[in-house]
């Protein structure tokens, strides 16, 4: 598997991952789990988008 592709499954997988703990720390109030989410889910909006570049520039 391409290092882009890579990158971009792995930015995906963590994107979800984030949402789900944001979600959860919402649910339960906890806002430690919420904020922990958040980061999650943009650095898998980062990594998916470096996946992206990556493709495009034949990586």
């Amino acid at each position: 598997m391409k290092e882009s592709t890579k990158d971009q499954a792995a930015g995906k997988l963590h994107e979800v991952k984030g949402k789900v703990k944001e979600v959860a720390g919402k649910a339960t109030g906890n806002p430690n789990l919420e904020a922990e989410g958040t980061v999650e889910k943009v650095s898998g909006k980062v990594q998916k988008k470096v996946g992206e570049v990556e493709k495009v520039l034949g990586k």
